[in-house]
Parts: C-alpha cells; structure tokens; sequence
C-alpha cells in the first residue's frame, strides 16, 4: 500500500511540477504576440512574467505554515484547483489588466503546489531514497521545460496564445482527480500551531517592496521602495525570533550549511531565470525568428537539463550533493560569460553551445543543491525548510526578472520591443548576462562554505 502511494504521489509531483513551469516557460515564449494582442510596452510585457515570480516569492513563507497545519494532501488539492481557475483566466482575459490578474491567481497556486511537492517527498520518503525522489520532480519542472518551447511554439503558431492554457487544463484537472482518489494518509508538521499572521504580512510586504524596489531602481520610488522592504525585512526577521509558532522559523538560518545553500540556490536561480527570456527575445527581435522556429532551437537547453538532474539526483544520494551542484555552478559561469559577449553577428552554434552548457551546468546544479538544502535539516523542520528553500530560490528567480526590468527601462525607457530597436535588446542582454556571470560565482563561494560546515559538522 504504502509503495503504491509512493508511486502516485511521485507521478503527482511530477505532473505539477512539469506544467507550472510548462505554463511559465510557454508564456516567455508566447509573450511577444500577447503584448501585440493587449498593446503592451517593453516594461508591462516584461511584468506579465515578473508579477508571477513577485507572488509566487511572497506566498511561499505563508505556505509552508499553513500547508504543514491542515495537511500537505489537502493543500496541494487546493493548490492545484487554484492554479486551474488560473488557466482559465487567462483563457477568457480581454485586456493587460484581467491577464495580470490570472496570473496572479496562477501564482498563488503554483507557490502552494511547490512548497507541498517537496514536503510531502521529504515526508513520504526514505532519506536513502530522497534524492532520486527528488531528481524525479525536478526531471518533471526541466521536461516542462524542454516541452514547453516545442509545444507552445508549436501551439501560438498555429492556434495562438490561448492553446496553452487549454492544452494545461487537462493535467492539473488529472492531479485533482488523483489525489482526491489514491492518496489517503496526510501529512502535517505543526497541526497545533496558530498561523503567524502579523509575521506573514511583515514579510510579504518587506518581499514585495525589496523587489519592486529593485526591478526600479532608476526611479525614485524603486530606491524608496527598496530601502522600505531591506527595513521591513529587518523587522520581520526580529519578530519570528520572539514568536512560539512563527510563520517560517528563521533559527534555522543559525546552521551554517542550511544557509549556505539556500544562498548558492538564490544565486544560482538569479542566474538562470532570465537565461530563457533573453535567448527567445534575441532569436525573435534580433534573429527575426518566429515562435515555431524559436521553440526548436530552445528545446536544446531542457533536453540536457531532463537528461542530467535525475542522474545528478541520483549521485547526490552516494556522495556530498553540494559538491555536484558546485561543479555544475562552475560550467554554468563559462556559459554566462560566453553569452556576455552576445551580439547580432554571434554564430548560431555558439549560442546552442552556450544553452547546453548552462543546461548540463544548471542539471547538476538542481536536485543535488535541493537535496543538501532539505538533508541539513531534521525531518519536523520539512516544511520550514521547503518552504525557506522556495522562497530563497523565488526570491533568486524574481530578482532576476527585476534585473531583466531596470536594465532594459534603463536601455530602452519605455519603448515597445521590437527589431528596430535589435541594437538596444543586445545591448541590455549582455549588461543583464554579464551580471549573471557574477551571480555564479556568489554561488559557487557559498556552496564551498556550506561543505566546508557541513564537514565540521561530520567530523
């Protein structure tokens, strides 16, 4: 019995984890003929994807509270129906507005999906086995992502932006029936305790106002912004450090490796957020490509990706995981430092040499950093910690995005994108590669310090 659980719940995880970042990986590529539908300039267009990464960042602390309280099963059902009425606004959405607005019902369940996936693996599942479950979920989140530029190339093409939210409904509504249907036990980690709600709305706040702060920094309200949300922060974290039942424990930030890692996974996912974005706005404004033949030639990066984490998952539960993932932090910094260079005379070979190399580098990179994140824990702290690990990587991936707004609102203002303006959109992508080249090796420093922890820990 309990193996046959096990077996559906993997195949959930993977299923959900294969179609958030299905949906969001579509929608990059799709973004060009939504911004051309709604009349969007550079900075709204580049907000349908930061608005996303924002809500999704600010919820995750929240979820890991509430989901441990009334049980990961259930959550990750609600969660799941969510993200549903998500797809389906923005199947029916008639203007920026109502678009924005599914999005962010679509990211407030994919903040609750994430955050229930990796609990209940931690939970459900031996330690012994925990990183090949694990590699399993993050080969469903880089399928996703290798389908998701044939498919969604595929589908806008021909039957346009609208056919990816429908193809995604089917799936998720999959989830729903099978969780309801085949998954009895539920797993709770802090049923007793009360929902930290001033700590919650400290944070959420704090977070919101750091990144939009960041995302518009040339402005004076960004600059304001960002110095409310470092305070805000500030505040936050001296609050939970008073409270019996605190919506994210940050006492565990105290051991050296778990902090380590969560830093080298923000730094790692800044890196490797905006790498899809920018690629398909250099194939499709300054190569002149369409969405199809975008789609092809992006399918190489997740190929590689898919064909790495499960093996580099699968390795991380014989030898020290950190120590993969750094060695393929170490690859992705080549990749980004070759990208810096990019330009409109950049050989089509070197560019797909550049995507399988971020993609073997960031494969290796994944499972084995999740695994080292969620093993340098207790299991009662599972929630917490998948919580704490979402929110450091969300925290990576929206900042990202932010780079992606302030460079290019300082490169081009707030003109549309578009192939007269190529020699701009280059110009932002090698500013924007270049800092990411810089973000790796953050990543790569922090992940040594965390082994060197997490071996004085051992001896």
């Amino acid at each position: 019995m309990r193996n046959e659980i096990e077996k559906y719940m993997i195949i959930i995880t993977f299923i959900s984890s294969f179609f958030t970042v299905f949906v969001l990986n579509g929608v990059i590529l799709a973004v060009p003929e939504i911004a051309k539908e709604f009349g969007m300039s550079n900075l709204t267009q580049n907000w349908t994807l930061t608005i996303f990464t924002l809500v999704g960042t600010m919820l995750t602390i929240p979820a890991g509270q509430i989901a441990g309280k009334y049980g990961f099963k259930r959550t990750l059902s609600i969660a799941n129906s969510i993200f549903l009425i998500g797809l389906i606004g923005s199947i029916i959405a008639f203007s920026t507005e109502t678009f924005l607005i599914s999005r962010i019902v679509q990211a407030i369940g994919i903040a609750f999906v994430n955050v229930c996936e990796i609990a209940i693996i931690t939970l459900s599942i031996s330690k012994e086995s925990r990183g090949k479950a694990l590699g399993i979920i993050i080969t469903g989140v880089y399928l996703g992502t290798s389908a998701s530029p044939v498919i969604c190339g595929f589908l806008v093409h021909n039957f346009g932006w609208r056919s990816i939210f429908i193809f995604s409904i089917i799936f998720i509504a999959l989830c729903v029936i099978l969780l309801k249907m085949k998954i009895t036990p539920e797993w709770k980690t802090n049923e007793n305790d009360k929902i930290d709600r001033i700590g919650s709305v400290l944070y959420m706040v704090g977070i919101s106002l750091l990144i939009y702060g960041f995302s518009a920094l040339i402005t004076t309200t960004g600059k304001i912004s960002l110095v409310m949300g470092i305070i805000i922060l500030v505040i936050y974290f001296s609050y939970e450090l008073k409270q019996k039942s605190p919506v994210f424990d940050v006492n565990l930030f105290r051991t050296k490796a778990f902090t380590a890692y969560n830093l080298a996974g923000m730094f790692g996912y800044f890196a490797a957020m905006v790498f899809t974005t920018l690629i398909n706005y250099h194939f499709q404004y300054v190569k002149g490509f369409n969405p199809e033949l975008t789609g092809f030639i992006l399918i190489v990066s997740p190929i590689v990706m898919s064909i790495t984490a499960p093996y580099a998952g699968k390795l991380s539960d014989k030898m020290h995981p950190q120590k993969i993932a750094t060695v393929g932090m170490v690859i992705t910094t080549f990749s980004m430092i070759i990208l810096s260079f990019l330009d409109k005379n950049t050989p089509l070979y070197i560019i797909i040499l550049a995507m399988a190399l971020q993609a073997f580098g960031t494969g290796l990179f994944s499972s084995p950093n999740l695994n080292a994140v969620m093993s340098s824990v207790d299991e009662k702290d599972a929630a917490f910690a998948s919580a704490g690990q979402l929110a450091t990587r969300a925290i990576g991936q929206s900042m990202s995005l932010g780079l992606l707004t302030l460079v290019f609102s300082w490169i081009m203002g707030n003109l549309e994108l578009s192939p007269i303006y190529s020699n701009m959109i280059v110009q932002s992508s090698q500013i924007i590669f270049a800092v990411c080249s810089i973000a790796c090796v953050f990543a790569i420093i922090t992940s040594i310090i965390g082994i060197k922890a997490d071996n004085k820990i051992k001896r």
